[in-house]
């Protein structure tokens, strides 16, 4: 069976570990993370691997995947390139960050590695939550020809959808789940913050971020984004959005500009 030697082994690490062990994509050899314990940990909760202490430790494997904070990819690349020579065998390395590409790994590269990146489009809050939500996740490769057609195959055998992406496109594609994502946190947290500056009782603000949250996910789905639209820039009401943008102004320059940009865009969508 093809091996797999995991670097760093928090939410992401541990999750795709633990579906290619249970599935039998690959057999999970070496586990290192910041601490023996630590490794020794992940290797329980995934259910293989062995816990190793030190990036000497490891054994040479047929992929290797680099599962840290994306300020760390690059150091874990060079620490690895100068600690395992490749041979003959070519081996595959890939990282999970979204937003940066395979350059990241560009030390393993002059190697002669193939490197890659796999990002998938899921919140990776829970490890045993994801485990079950996986099936049917939407999962970006970028990177080196024939690593990532050995990917598609993994993750696809573990119920994923698999795309390409350009390595020039990595970026904008990351920003674009940031949108619809962790954007969306951000936006309810103002619109708290200005019901209850506006003198909305405060018990009644759970209701409100349940109902509205839950109606727009719906017609979204329903819908689409366009056909969802509602309120002053459905209308094509300038005026009315103009006066609301400087009260917002007026209350948070901040929460104001984005009230502005946002309105745009809005417009826009609407065909105003």
């Amino acid at each position: 069976m093809t091996t797999l030697n995991l670097m760093g082994a928090g939410r992401v690490g541990r999750t795709l570990a633990s579906l290619w062990a249970r599935h039998g994509v690959f057999e999970i050899q070496d586990v290192l993370t910041s601490s023996l314990t630590s490794a020794q940990e992940a290797c329980t909760a995934i259910g293989a691997g062995t816990a190793v202490a030190t990036i000497q430790g490891m054994r040479p494997a047929d992929v290797w995947m680099v599962a840290v904070q994306d300020a760390r990819i690059a150091e874990v690349a060079h620490a690895l390139a100068a600690t395992h020579a490749s041979g003959s065998s070519r081996p595959i390395v890939f990282h999970c960050s979204g937003a940066q590409n395979s350059s990241s790994l560009q030390p393993l590269a002059e190697l002669g590695w193939r490197t890659a990146s796999a990002h998938c489009i899921l919140s990776f809050s829970n490890v045993a939550a994801t485990v079950q939500q996986f099936a049917g996740t939407a999962c970006a490769l970028e990177g080196d020809a024939s690593a990532c057609e050995t990917m598609r195959a993994a993750f696809e055998s573990i119920g994923a959808q698999t795309f390409g992406v350009a390595s020039e496109d990595k970026v904008l594609y990351h920003a674009a789940a940031v949108f619809a994502t962790n954007f969306l946190p951000v936006l309810q947290s103002v619109a708290e913050a200005a019901w209850t500056r506006s003198g909305v009782p405060p018990e009644l603000i759970p209701h409100l971020r349940a109902t509205l949250l839950r109606n727009a996910a719906d017609n979204i789905t329903r819908q689409g984004p366009a056909g969802a639209l509602t309120g002053p820039a459905a209308r094509g009401d300038v005026a009315a959005i103009a006066r609301q943008a400087d009260v917002v102004q007026a209350w948070d320059a901040p929460s104001g500009d984005a009230y502005r940009a946002l309105s745009t865009l809005a417009l826009r969508m609407a065909g105003h």
